[in-house]
């Protein structure tokens, strides 16, 4: 496993977990350039901040500090409940990839939506399965644009309370099944199969840190299905199931256990800190969010 003590070249971080500092909007283009002036090589920016930011201009300060992206937050959301919002979705996740690409990003992640209506207040049905039927379809939908453009896509299964609202697929297994079905591998010629890489997963702790297939899981993945690894830490109590998470270190997961077993799989990318949270981290000093960042990630990833 490698050693992030000495450095934090392989820290990347979400650019939710510093969106608000002292519970004001911290810009996303002053984000990047706090980030740069750390010494942080990677970031994960989210939509709704680069649209505010504006494409080209992100783009360019993206350019300028020589910042890589471990992925893009995010495409998904793909359940419908008639031809109109089906095709809605559908040009959405294409705007989705075609930021992806203009950014330079490693994957896109997709979050892939859970019941119809469900995350505005008022689900349109109970059939989980059928909305699990619409998330496959609207992937494999989207995966003949992403390969054309080459753009990984990175589906994050959400931890079950999510299940209702934000992401019927709840576990690396499921997600895996989605990949397997949609991309799925094939003889190398030496006795093993391959993957394409076109499809794989987002491994963020906060949804699977729980999972008992976990390990199992993440070895079936494979390096070529391991396209993320995002990082917080879950408190006990959480206040806020949605923006409650905490700062690597001050909660229950075992993080070096679990980066262990992505990088046995031959996982060398970067550890991507994700933080929501509301009451706590996004009340502070944007460039006290970063530092502590560097820290943890040195000390408890």
């Amino acid at each position: 496993m490698r050693d992030f003590s000495q450095d934090h070249r392989w820290l990347s971080i979400n650019t939710a977990t510093v969106r608000k500092q002292r519970g004001a909007d911290w810009p996303l283009l002053e984000i990047l350039d706090a980030c740069a002036a750390r010494g942080i090589r990677a970031v994960a920016p989210w939509r709704d901040q680069v649209a505010a930011a504006g494409l080209d201009a992100t783009a360019r300060a993206i350019r300028s500090h020589g910042l890589e992206l471990s992925g893009y937050c995010r495409g998904g959301m793909f359940t419908y409940t008639d031809a109109a919002s089906r095709q809605a979705a559908r040009d959405d996740n294409r705007r989705a990839l075609d930021e992806a690409c203009t950014l330079g990003a490693a994957c896109l992640v997709l979050v892939v939506g859970g019941l119809p209506g469900a995350l505005a207040g008022k689900a349109a049905h109970k059939d989980l399965a059928s909305a699990r039927a619409q998330v496959t379809e609207g992937i494999a939908a989207l995966l003949d644009d992403a390969r054309e453009r080459r753009m990984p896509l990175a589906i994050e299964p959400l931890h079950p309370m999510y299940a209702a609202d934000r992401a019927c697929i709840n576990t690396l297994e499921q997600a895996l099944d989605v990949c397997d079905a949609l991309d799925p591998p094939v003889p190398d010629g030496t006795g093993r199969e391959a993957r394409s890489g076109a499809l794989g997963v987002a491994v963020d702790l906060y949804h699977v840190w729980w999972d008992p297939r976990l390990a199992q899981q993440i070895e079936r993945a494979g390096r070529e299905r391991l396209l993320a690894f995002h990082v917080c830490d879950w408190l006990t109590p959480t206040t806020d199931l949605l923006n409650d998470r905490g700062m690597m270190g001050d909660g229950v997961i075992d993080t070096p256990r679990i980066r262990a077993l992505v990088e046995a799989q031959g996982f060398a990318g970067y550890s991507e800190v994700e933080i929501f949270s509301a009451a706590n981290w996004w009340q502070r000093d944007g460039g006290e969010v970063l530092d502590t960042c560097i820290e943890r990630h040195r000390r408890c990833v």
